[in-house]
Formats: structure tokens, sequence, C-alpha cells
């Protein structure tokens, strides 16, 4: 094992390359433009023996890459914010036709208003279409997910594309010292790409995403329901697997200083790192806070969650994305339904909308509204957490008389 200093995106290169990929189709969009450079790059040096191919759309690249994929080989792309919603048709594809890419998602806000930065609204719109979703903390995360995810996904029980998500800018381009993985043990622990289930083969020819008849269209989604149910234990069973040969930890959930907490943040992504940070600071004042981290979103993880925080009465849920029209973002929303039933105050939290940074000052003021409502000092919180207080003025549509 060696060490490079690596940003998000060079991370998920790396994975890439150790998967050793043989076709790629990935088309740049900011903050994921680095991805498609770097592996063009690799593929014309002959660093990394793939085809590449020069797509003219993010519908294409994954397009390309499913059908590559069925061929019987590792296929490689990535995408980001509105590429995401561009190739949101064949993403339901992939997933239906249980081909299990692995492709990074670095996200970026969706329009409108237009945004280069980060957010989680482009993942989470499609965070029902039949993918793993895997969210990463740090620039390491990226790598690990992404080398556990082809193990996942390519599972028997699985058969499931699974998206590895980045905090763009925030993770893509900062740069970090990760671990990178000798090659013999990553082919031992990721093994030679065999298709099953469904693939493309002159000599053993079959109807592929062929127009299916409602007799017939519930039991192939349900199909996909049991193998989202058969990820939550493979999952864990690859990520021991994972510590044993090359001696990281992971876990689909993280508690953080949880058990004696008076109050927990749940949060996934870049953010939870600094949720840690101010949890340690507040823990130095007598202050009893946690954290709680998801780091694989889909399937949901409602078993361990509702484990971890079957004891606490008051919990805060932080979401990166706006959950418009419905009372509270999609992080918000799940943990409820996790925690159903349970006498637990669950106060959801959105902010770090457009690339806003979530810095300290954040966090610890949502930790001091859930402590101050857990010793009922307090009943309401404050939902929109950063919003600034002119939000209404804005940009404000004036009537011309």
């Amino acid at each position: 094992m060696t060490y490079k200093m690596l940003d998000g995106n060079g991370a998920a290169v790396e994975a890439m390359k150790l998967a050793r990929v043989k076709v790629v189709s990935a088309y740049p969009i900011t903050p994921q433009s680095s991805i498609a450079e770097k592996l063009s790059e690799l593929v014309a040096k002959g660093e990394l023996d793939a085809e590449y191919i020069r797509v003219e759309s993010e519908h294409t690249a994954m397009s390309a890459a499913a059908a590559a994929q069925l061929t019987g080989v590792r296929a490689a792309t990535a995408t980001s914010s509105v590429g995401l919603a561009l190739m949101s048709e064949v993403v339901g594809l992939a997933a239906g036709c249980r081909v299990p890419i692995v492709m990074p998602v670095v996200n970026r806000a969706l329009v409108a208003p237009w945004s280069l930065w980060c957010d989680h609204s482009d993942a989470m719109s499609v965070r029902d279409s039949g993918w793993l979703q895997f969210y990463c903390q740090n620039v390491q995360d990226v790598l690990d997910l992404m080398i556990m995810a082809y193990k996942i996904a390519e599972h028997e029980k699985v058969l499931l594309p699974a998206m590895v998500c980045l905090d763009g800018f925030f993770l893509s381009h900062s740069m970090q010292k990760v671990e990178v993985y000798d090659q013999k043990l990553v082919d031992q622990f990721i093994g030679e790409y065999i298709p099953k289930n469904t693939y493309l083969n002159t000599e053993d020819p079959m109807f592929i995403c062929d127009l299916t008849p409602p007799e017939d269209f519930t039991e192939l989604k349900y199909q996909q329901k049991v193998a989202m149910d058969n990820a939550v234990d493979v999952i864990a069973e690859v990520q021991d697997e994972f510590y044993r040969i090359f001696g990281r930890k992971s876990s689909i959930i993280e508690e953080y200083m949880t058990e004696d907490a008076d109050a927990v943040l749940v949060a996934l992504g870049s953010m939870s790192g600094t949720a840690k940070h101010v949890a340690n600071e507040m823990r130095k004042r007598g202050l009893r806070v946690g954290v709680l981290k998801i780091v694989v979103y889909r399937p949901f993880p409602f078993k361990q969650i509702r484990e971890a925080l079957k004891a606490k009465k008051v919990v805060g849920v932080f979401d990166r994305s706006a959950g418009l029209g419905a009372q509270g973002g999609p992080v918000w929303t799940e943990v409820c339904a996790a925690l159903r039933g349970l006498d637990i105050d669950i106060r959801g939290y959105v902010g770090g909308l457009g690339g806003r940074d979530v810095p300290e000052t954040t966090i610890e003021k949502i930790f001091n509204e859930l402590l101050d409502i857990y010793k009922g000092k307090r009943i309401l919180h404050t939902n929109w957490i950063d919003v600034k207080d002119n939000a209404m003025e804005i940009r404000e549509v004036l009537k011309v008389v």
C-alpha cells in the first residue's frame, strides 16, 4: 500500500483504474469534469487498458456504459447535477436491467437558480430509481466506497447499480492524503467481472428491457425490491471483508459519541466531519451531543437507525436538499419513518444549499437548539437553519405600474 495526495475526483479515478474498467463513457460537467479528463489521459497514455468513447451527452454516457457492461466488461462513467438529471431516463434503465455499474456522482445543486456548487438535490432526485447510494465524508471514503461498491453491486444477491456521492468542490477538489491499495489485493477483493442475470451474447440471445405488459411489470419491480433488501446484509459482509484485507473499517451508519448524548444530529456527506468536530468541542464544555452519520442511504438503513436512536429523546436531521413541498427534507422524512412509534422529538434542518458552507457555527446553532428542546426551554426550531433574514427581498420581483 502507498499514500498519494488526491482530490475526490482523483480518488474516484484511482478506484476505477484499480477495478480495471474496460469502457469509459464519461461526459464532463463541473465539478465532475476532471474525472472524465483524467480517465481519458490514462487511456491515452496506456495506463488504463480501456476503450474511451467520446459521447455527446450524459444521456448517451449512461446508455453506452450500460450497453458495454451488458456485454461483459466493467464500464465507467460519472456525472453531476443537471448531467444526472439528463441521464435519469437511462439511470432507470440500468437499475431495471440489473446492470451493476458503479458511478461517482459529484453532488451539485439542480437548477434553478443556476449553480455550480454543492447540495444533494441531484442524487436525492433519483433516490428511488433502484440504485444503491453511498455518501462520502472525506476523500479516503471516495476510494474505499468505490472499491466496495463494485463488489456489492456485482454480488449475485444484489445486481444493482451504485452511486458513490461526493460533495462538489468540498471533496471533489479537496486534496487529502489517501491510502491507495495494491492492485493485486484489489483484484483479489473485487474479482473478475462476470455478467449475471441479463447480458448481451449472440450465442445466448435474450430480450432485455422489452415492452413489458402489466402481467409481469410488478414482479420485475419486486425483484429489485428484494435485491435492495438483500443489499443490507451484503454491504455489511463486504465491509467486514474490506476491513480484513485492507485494514480500514467502514459501516452502514456510524455512531459518534451517541451513547450518552442528550441530542443527536443525523447527517451525511462531508458536513459529517464538521458535525463531529463541533461535537468534540461542545463535549469539552460538558454538553452531551453526538452525531449519527449515514454512509449508506440506499438501501435506507432504517433498522440500524432505529436501534441506534431508540432511547433518544431529541434528534435533529440535517438535509442538504430542500425537500420542497414536503414537511421536511428527504433524509428527515425517512428518519421519521424509521423512528415511527417511538417517543422521540425529531427536528428537521435544511441548509448548505447551492454550495453554502456549513461552518461550525451552523452546526453549533443546531446542537444548541436541540439541547434547549431537550431541556424544555424552547418548542420551535429553525427549520432553514442558514437562511438570511432578508430572504424575501433578494432579487424581489417588483410590480410595474
